[in-house]
């Protein structure tokens, strides 16, 4: 049977949040040893990503290569309903991903050595994000 729940994650702004354990406890709980577990988050100025969880320089060049890619204010912008970061946060989400899915094996994600799953938050104020996590076996 699949199992499915939802993580509430505050963010404080712009820059990345590590919830892997959260995401490994919710594996634990669906009981599944093995098979697949997808992380979606449901807001569309935000992603996943996998990347290095022992070096924070990594998340923060990231970020470099991000506010290069979608600027914030950039005049060509139409969107900027919510600020100046609004359209560079969609961009940013566009350009990276809202689901991941990860393989689960002995009742626990099967993440690299070196690999953690992070919310990377776009916007600059401080949010509220939605995470589902299901749970296939």
């Amino acid at each position: 049977m699949p199992y499915q729940t939802v993580l509430t994650i505050g963010t404080s702004g712009r820059g990345t949040r590590d919830i892997t354990a959260a995401v490994n406890e919710a594996v634990a709980q669906s009981g599944i040893p093995c098979g697949l577990a997808h992380v979606f988050v449901q807001h569309t100025s935000c992603s996943l990503t996998i990347t290095e969880n022992a070096d924070p320089d990594v998340r923060r060049d990231l970020e470099t290569i991000a506010a290069r890619l979608a600027p914030d204010g950039d005049p060509a912008y139409r969107h900027d309903t919510e600020g100046p970061d609004d359209m560079a946060a969609h961009a940013r989400s566009v350009l990276t991903d809202t689901g991941l899915t990860v393989p689960v094996g002995d009742g626990r994600l099967l993440l690299g050595t070196w690999q953690g799953i992070f919310l990377w938050e776009h916007r600059t104020a401080p949010q509220r994000r939605s995470v589902v996590v299901t749970v296939l076996g």
